[in-house]
């Protein structure tokens, strides 16, 4: 197992190409004239250009993130888009025809209200339940995994989940404890099923499994909206800046399972579990990153990294128990022909020799905080870099200090190729003329010459 994804294996380039042109193809995307198509395959080009790093794209790309501002700038609030699909759809389709940026920001942190009902999800406050309708989500931290049961998630990940974890964070779920998946390996002797069968007759079983169904009917109506959204955006020839997800798997266990306190004292006090246990999630974090691109046919899965930024642990905490298993993630990714997309929330200038070990034009590192100057001096000699446009700036600043700083911006990361341009982080509580003045001066200055 720990000898496993240290090194790309061979035949990574020739899936990566066929992951290029899979998304480049736009089968099955309902575009609205040849004129769209072909815008398409033109911006996925741009992105191509700028991660392979073998030649600089005719331009920078345009990919901010869009966050939860198209539903300020619609006028309906985050209650609104999550229990009403079609106004959720109205307020993107608004947001991307009033800016037209380059790629399609999709609405897919939009999750549906009614699903964390039926569910009754405990584990996060929403709009209408515990907030404010015009709130956005609020996590409620707590030790979902009690420091004891390292054990339990490293002998058995899927049993933990479904036997400890959901349980404890859906209280439609409360009896899944009940369930005894231990038994089910020795379902392979026919007087083992009947035995194996039982708690599925227990009544309080029977109720969560309806919920669960419930739950799934309205997760698939959500999801044909999405697809719906998607179809009519994608269709104007905006591919998506992204297209999959996974996680860390540090960022996996100390972000909802033990809480941050609970995993950075883990660090000092169960070291040697909290590195096994990263290490047995990472099969399982690389499998969840291709099932889902597999899923959108999209060829980079979005991995936002948390608990690794400057401030959260030391240079040698990080590399003894963060990126190890996230080095092995991102190679595990780029074996099967994917580019994942790493997004650096907060500042990495702490980090920035050590994530360079990674081979040339198969990552982006979309950064947030990070000194960009110092980026592309280090991990931009082998990695596309994206992001730095500052949501400070755009929700307090003016046109012209805006455009000040992308020139700059784009002046340094974006020298000689190997940059999408992109913000630090979603733009909510932008002032819209910020928003506009940032994407067309970028639209007119960042040509290649």
């Amino acid at each position: 197992m720990k000898e496993r994804w240290l090194e790309v294996k061979p035949g990574a380039d020739e899936r990566q190409e066929a992951w290029f042109e899979g998304w480049k193809s736009g089968e099955n995307i309902p575009f609205v004239d040849d004129q769209a198509k072909e815008a398409y395959r033109k911006r996925i080009t741009l992105i191509k250009d700028a991660i392979q790093m073998k030649k600089a794209p005719e331009r920078i790309p345009i990919c901010p993130s869009a966050g939860f501002f198209p539903i300020e700038y619609s006028g309906i609030t985050v209650y609104d888009a999550m229990y009403d699909y079609d106004a959720m759809g109205r307020a993107w389709d608004k947001f991307h025809a009033d800016f037209a940026p380059d790629t399609y920001s999709s609405p897919f942190i939009i999750v549906p209200g009614k699903v964390l009902d039926i569910l009754d999800f405990t584990l996060c406050r929403w709009p209408g339940h515990g907030l404010a309708r015009e709130s956005q989500y609020q996590y409620v931290e707590k030790e979902y995994m009690k420091e004891d049961e390292y054990q339990d998630l490293i002998d058995d990940p899927t049993g933990f989940f479904l036997n400890i974890y959901f349980p404890r964070i859906f209280g439609a779920m409360k009896t899944f404890e009940n369930i005894p998946l231990p038994v089910f390996p020795s379902v392979n002797e026919i007087p083992c099923v009947p035995p194996a069968m039982i708690p599925f007759g227990i009544e309080e079983t029977q109720t969560a499994l309806k919920k669960v169904m419930e739950a799934g009917d309205e997760a698939m109506k959500w999801f044909g909206a999405i697809m719906q959204i998607d179809g009519s955006i994608i269709g104007t020839g905006r591919p998506s800046f992204m297209g999959g997800f996974t996680k860390a798997p540090f960022d996996v266990i100390g972000d909802t399972l033990r809480g941050t306190r609970e995993v950075l004292t883990d660090i000092y006090l169960h070291p040697e579990e909290l590195k096994e246990a990263c290490e047995r999630l990472t099969p399982l974090m690389i499998k969840a990153g291709v099932g889902s691109c597999r899923a959108t046919g999209h060829i980079m899965p979005f991995i936002p990294l948390h608990k690794g930024a400057d401030g959260f642990m030391s240079d040698e905490q990080y590399r003894t128990f963060y990126w190890p298993t996230l080095r092995k993630l991102i190679i595990g990714l780029i074996d099967e022909g994917l580019v994942p997309l790493l997004f650096a929330e907060g500042g990495y200038n702490q980090r920035l020799e050590v994530i360079s070990d990674l081979p040339k034009g198969k990552t982006v590192w979309w950064f947030d905080l990070t000194d960009m100057e110092k980026a592309k001096a280090t991990i931009g000699q082998v990695s596309c870099i994206a992001g730095n446009a500052p949501l400070s700036l755009l929700c307090a600043g003016s046109p012209d200090e805006v455009k000040a700083y992308c020139k700059k911006l784009i002046d340094v990361a974006g020298k000689d190729g190997g940059y999408i341009f992109s913000t630090g982080a979603s733009i909510e509580g932008s002032r819209p003329e910020n928003v506009k003045a940032m994407l067309d001066f970028v639209k007119e200055y960042a040509v290649y010459r």
